[in-house]
């Protein structure tokens, strides 16, 4: 093979290789660290102490408390009274063990109902029942000595995850990433080899191979910010946006250190690389002068 066409065809391979890096770990994370459920669970795990979703869980759950016992009870004269106090027996209830073991039953529950829907073929809404919630708040407040406590109502509420209609959508998504999430990393792996193997200066490809990974993964680090933004701008005005903040920085965890991770391991290599070559020269030029020279053997003249 021609020497042009083997560069060529070495570039573009080398290129389509650092191209895939991002989407490659964009899609290994969906598929391998956001659908285990396990992964998941402990990602969220820590959230239960974080402020801002403490925060939200106080004003969600609060409220909604005093919304049900308004559709029972007539409290509207005393609600300014007793929404403190609700609120406050929540806040208290989000700092024990007892709600730490809800929240990580909650993410599981919510988390499987969610997989179940994505690979299955059931058309109905995704829900979540937040009674079990209520009734540990109702037993705090009742300990408290909160009026009105005892008449607050345990119902089964639906909280909706996934709408019926965005199912079919989200499933071809979803099958998507899980068949990108293996491939796209495994192509990746076999161009860059392809493209430094058919290299004429192998030395230079592994060099650009490394320089574009770290490239892909400074994308990757970009793209993880800038969906940040986005993703909270998106948000309805009564979401909470710290708590959405924390919530996407801590599922994002995984994916912002393989950016890093990508990064510092292209910048070695190529870096490695180029001080190994130059050692290499260095050498070649020490054992050059110190070898001696040898003189000019002399030609006999010819009679």
């Amino acid at each position: 093979m021609p020497s042009r066409l083997r560069s060529a065809l070495s570039a573009v391979l080398i290129t389509l290789s650092c191209l895939l890096v991002p989407f490659g770990a964009l899609a290994a994370w969906a598929a391998y660290g956001l659908a285990d459920t396990g992964r998941y669970v402990t990602t969220m795990a820590p959230l239960a102490a974080h402020p801002a979703v403490r925060d939200a869980v106080v004003d969600t759950v609060g409220d909604g408390i005093l919304r049900a016992v308004d559709e029972h009870l007539d409290v509207r004269p005393v609600r300014g009274s007793v929404r403190p106090f609700v609120h406050d027996a929540v806040r208290s209830f989000t700092q024990t063990r007892a709600f730490r073991l809800a929240w990580d039953t909650g993410n599981r529950i919510t988390h499987d109902a969610v997989l179940r829907a994505l690979r299955g073929e059931d058309e109905r809404a995704v829900t979540v029942d937040l009674a079990p919630v209520t009734a540990q708040v109702k037993r705090q407040l009742t300990r408290d000595h909160v009026p009105l406590a005892a008449h607050i109502p345990v119902e089964h509420t639906e909280v909706p995850v996934l709408p019926a209609d965005r199912l079919p959508t989200l499933r071809k998504g979803f099958h998507v990433l899980e068949v990108a999430g293996f491939w796209l990393p495994v192509a990746a792996v076999v161009f860059a080899v392809g493209g430094i193997a058919l290299a004429v200066h192998r030395r230079r490809a592994v060099i650009a191979t490394a320089l574009g990974t770290a490239l892909g993964g400074a994308l990757l680090a970009v793209a993880l910010a800038v969906g940040r933004g986005l993703t909270l701008a998106d948000l309805p005005a009564d979401v909470p946006h710290p708590a959405a903040g924390a919530v996407y920085d801590a599922l994002t965890g995984t994916l912002r250190m393989t950016a890093w991770l990508l990064m510092g391991l292209g910048l070695a290599v190529a870096l490695a690389v180029r001080l190994t070559r130059r050692l290499r020269l260095s050498r070649r030029t020490r054992r050059r002068r110190a070898s001696p020279t040898t003189p000019p053997t002399p030609t006999r003249a010819k009679a």
